[in-house]
């Protein structure tokens, strides 16, 4: 997913998008979802989250 969109989701969301990266900006909507905010975080074999909508992008 492009950064563009995931700034449209978190703004969807209310959350702020300023000076984030990408990967800030996806944990912060996963904690805004009440998920764990372990995108990227060498955790996705681990994570227990298979429908997240980051899985495709996650390492």
């Amino acid at each position: 997913m492009k950064l563009a969109e995931v700034k449209q989701i978190a703004k969807d969301r209310g959350l702020q998008v300023r000076n984030l990266k990408k990967a800030d900006l996806i944990r912060s909507i996963q904690l805004s979802e009440g998920n764990n905010d372990c995108y990227n975080t060498d955790s996705a074999e681990s994570c227990g989250q298979d429908s997240c909508l980051w899985r495709d992008d996650c390492q």
